[in-house]
């Protein structure tokens, strides 16, 4: 199903325009569902960063910082219907790339992101960059917020445009600039997305996207004219940005990992929970941070749930993520999938298999592993304490409620997690007890108008919500004392 003739681009879009890059180097696309190039695009070097964050700079010093909330609000929504018109293209790309279900795609990566754009635009529209405030030493003083300057934003490759807005949009919403660099993996949507910001006259220097690996995104971090970095990704690359941005005194934010755990209570019924737990446990094949992928069950219906779990995965059709009745695709690459295939290995002497646990035989290229469950799986094990990101679940026995939080709680992670059960309310008060930074109750929706982030190694800071605007904007006090 995926189209034979590979896209190649020769230019970066930098301050407005398509500009040559500084370096001969080429970064190939392969797609997942069959191991084939279908794209190519040039490797950034530094004198491209350079650039970029140039032109970022001028944007801002030349009046972007200083722009109405209501000519920002026109910027987002115009750069929302620009990117609503390329839907199609941008879904498939995001599909054909990183294997993600077509389906969720134009959901996710298409419908989530120009609601989120909008939303941004209407917080804009209304936001108040200074207040005035009477002191008890008996003077007024002025408050006020102003954009923190030229971000520099990391994103990874499984939700490369809605983590790429998760940061765009308050970031411009604000008055910043931004210099974005995507993942290898993942960088023939961010020349759609750029296609649109040109058609919606995004102001020149404002957004530039330069892609490139590790080495690129470490410059960017401690790039002298950067003034704040914003990155989504592993805990380990996270752990070293905060190192480099502590030393630099750089706020940052970071959005990391998880191993988020899904409490199953003993009223839960299986026929509204495993519908809602497809999602929550195997969205986009697993490659999703917040994914509840430790499943906590009652030692009461233990073997029931097992059974039921086992059933799921072995139901959930498997093939071409531009099938649109695909629910699991491939995983973004092949050494993606060898690292998920090393710790089926390991659960295999640490867990029972009951579901999975190899290749789709009907498959005989691209990235695919089927749907797999390990059950009578301790919580020191491997797989239920590391970040696996495929389509991977372990399944552990729980006493009661108290034994239930503290497993959930038993974890390096705290970004996600949900909890099932006939009564919402009970429901509620166990997720309270769950330390995390999002949970959710009987499904897992990750709310635009809410603030998203992990405590403990999933992260530092909170996107969405019109909390995230804060992490874009610097105070000052103005002291009216004569």
């Amino acid at each position: 199903m995926q189209s034979s003739i590979p896209v190649h681009h020769e230019k970066f879009y930098i301050d407005g325009t398509w500009q040559k890059p500084a370096t001969t180097l080429r970064i190939e696309v392969i797609g997942a569902n069959n191991g084939e190039l279908i794209g190519s695009v040039p490797e950034g070097g530094q004198a491209d960063i350079d650039a970029a964050v140039t032109a970022a700079r001028r944007a801002v010093e030349g009046g972007w910082s200083e722009s109405s909330p209501a000519e920002r609000a026109a910027v987002l929504n115009r750069f929302a219907d620009a990117i609503e018109k390329r839907g199609d293209r941008l879904s498939r790309a995001v599909s054909m790339q990183n294997g993600m279900p077509l389906s969720l795609a134009e959901q996710l990566e298409v419908g989530y992101v120009v609601g989120l754009l909008r939303y941004y635009a209407a917080l804009a529209q209304g936001l108040q960059t200074e207040e005035r405030r009477h002191s008890p030493l008996g003077f007024d003083t002025l408050v006020r917020r102003k954009p923190v300057g030229v971000v520099g934003a990391i994103v990874p490759w499984n939700y490369p445009v809605v983590l790429s807005i998760m940061k765009i949009a308050p970031a411009l919403a604000t008055g910043c600039s931004i210099v974005l660099k995507p993942s290898p993996g993942t960088v023939l949507d961010c020349y759609i997305l750029a296609e649109a910001a040109e058609e919606a006259g995004v102001p020149a220097g404002v957004l530039n996207w330069v892609p490139g690996g590790r080495d690129l995104g470490a410059y960017l971090v401690a790039h002298p004219g950067i003034d704040k970095v914003a990155f989504t990704g592993s805990t380990a690359a996270g752990r070293k940005i905060a190192e480099v941005c502590g030393r630099l005194l750089r706020p940052v934010s970071l959005e990391l990992g998880g191993k988020s755990a899904g409490i199953i209570l003993d009223d839960a019924k299986l026929d509204q929970v495993l519908p809602g737990l497809h999602f929550a446990a195997f969205g986009n094949n697993g490659q999703t941070c917040a994914l509840s992928s430790r499943i906590l069950v009652p030692a009461t219906r233990y073997d029931e749930i097992v059974e039921a779990l086992a059933e799921l995965a072995k139901s959930l059709k498997v093939g071409d993520s531009l099938d649109r009745t695909t629910e699991i695709g491939p995983l973004a690459s092949a050494e993606h999938r060898e690292r998920v295939e090393s710790y089926i290995a390991r659960g295999k002497s640490e867990g029972r298999l009951v579901a999975g646990g190899g290749r789709p035989r009907h498959l005989a290229r691209g990235w695919f592993v089927e749907p797999t469950v390990f059950a009578d799986v301790a919580n020191s094990a491997t797989i239920a304490q590391e970040e696996i990101f495929g389509p991977v679940l372990t399944v552990i026995k729980y006493r009661d409620e108290d034994e239930a939080v503290k497993i959930a709680n038993d974890s390096d992670y705290g970004l996600g997690g949900t909890v099932w059960s006939a009564d919402s309310q009970r429901a509620q008060t166990v997720a309270r007890r769950v330390q995390t930074g999002t949970i959710g109750v009987n499904g897992y929706v990750l709310d635009m108008a809410s603030p998203f982030g992990g405590i403990k190694a999933s992260g530092l800071g909170r996107e969405l919500g019109p909390e995230s605007l804060a992490a874009y904007q610097q105070l000052q006090s103005v002291y009216l004392t004569g």
